[in-house]
């Protein structure tokens, strides 16, 4: 099924050395193929549903768009990009795959309004008309550490993209089809709220973006190296621990998990997940354990580059102060504009497609970290005018 433009992605060479170096080295990107597409979802009245106590739904519920999608690309045998945005996500997917991945997340979003009330957009562009309308996605691809990569965008594209979707006038040229069957294989929600590692006193979710299109490559090393410097390499400020990883058994969390994966609860299913939930953390005791909640650190998905930055960093408020004083006085140089939030925890869902290597683990900072970040970052750039 996949050909040499399918697997553009899979096929790229994975990058190891420093990111903000890679963000400087203009051959090391790729324009992404014309005959491409970018597919956004989006949680409708995400903030109002954060600020309602639901964000770790939220957060769910983003993370099972990537999961429709990544098992669609897996039997595929395709790789694509993807970005998790805390209430929603981003790919960029070759034609072949675009009708079924609309056609799966349809699926999903039916199953999200059914199970969760909540309103999950659904919408996809063309690369071909990005570019017709003078934007850019530019791709590389990051190890962000030795066994995790991450797609790395320069270009506006993509934000030109989710405005498409995301206006009015939008609407879904792909007639609504509910035949697919969900398929949410190896989605997992089982962990509780994350606290900030030893003695760290907080977790701050950042988002950072550079309006100046043809100057934003150095702007983001700029802004990158400062993270680095003041609070360290990602292994450094990783918000995830070993330590502070506590199972949530509940059977609230274990009924949102299925309902979510399935669409409906079975009582036997149910009490068989919980009842292995329950016991899990004999499983951890073991070195097949041990050895997974290692690999678990090394593939949280803390740093997403999707033509802005967004992060997801533990630290205390001293290193905070030292980051905000470089990035107000790009601010007010009008090379970024950034929102943030703060808290003392992190959460995260997981997709687990074995427990030895091959599983993604999505980060946000706790009660709404990217969600809120973004609404302050919306209330900056209202007046901002962006530059190609």
């Amino acid at each position: 099924m996949a050909n040499a433009n399918h697997n553009f992605y899979g096929n790229m060479h994975i990058n190891r050395k420093s990111l903000s170096g890679l963000l400087l080295k203009e051959s090391a990107f790729l324009n992404v193929p014309e005959d491409w597409h970018v597919i956004i979802t989006d949680i409708k009245g995400s903030t109002a549903a954060v600020l309602g106590g639901s964000s770790e739904t939220v957060n769910y519920i983003a993370t099972g768009s990537i999961v429709t999608l990544l098992n669609l690309a897996f039997k595929a045998k395709i790789a694509i990009p993807f970005f998790f945005g805390g209430d929603g996500a981003t790919f960029i997917v070759p034609s072949i795959l675009v009708e079924l991945a609309m056609k799966k997340l349809m699926t999903y979003q039916d199953n999200v309004l059914q199970n969760f009330g909540l309103d999950l957009r659904v919408g996809s562009v063309p690369v071909q008309t990005i570019y017709g309308q003078g934007h850019e996605i530019k791709l590389s691809k990051f190890g962000l550490t030795e066994f995790f990569s991450i797609p790395v965008v320069l270009g506006d594209g993509l934000s030109y993209a989710e405005q498409i979707i995301k206006g009015e006038t939008y609407k879904l040229e792909q007639e609504i089809d509910l035949s697919e069957e969900l398929d949410l294989e190896g989605m997992q929600c089982r962990w509780d709220k994350i606290g900030s590692p030893g003695e760290l006193s907080e977790i701050l979710t950042l988002l950072v973006i550079s309006p100046n299109v043809e100057t934003q490559a150095t702007v983001f090393s700029k802004v990158l190296k400062s993270i680095d410097e003041i609070y360290g390499i990602v292994e450094k400020r990783q918000p995830i621990t070993i330590e502070k990883l506590k199972l949530n058994s509940t059977f609230n969390r274990v009924k949102t998990e299925m309902q979510n994966r399935i669409g409906k609860i079975k009582i036997f299913e149910l009490l068989q997940t919980w009842l292995a939930t329950s016991i899990g953390k004999l499983y951890f005791l073991t070195s097949y354990g041990k050895r997974y909640l290692k690999r678990l650190v090394e593939m949280s998905d803390t740093l997403v580059m999707d033509g802005k930055i967004n992060t997801v960093i533990s630290g205390d408020d001293a290193q905070r102060v030292k980051l905000f004083k470089v990035l107000d006085e790009l601010e007010n140089l009008g090379e970024v504009v950034y929102g943030f939030h703060i808290s003392n925890a992190s959460i995260m869902s997981c997709y687990v497609r074995d427990m030895k290597n091959d599983h993604i683990h999505f980060v946000d900072g706790a009660e709404g970290g990217y969600t809120k970040a973004a609404a302050i970052l919306k209330g900056k750039i209202k007046d901002v005018k962006w530059k190609r």
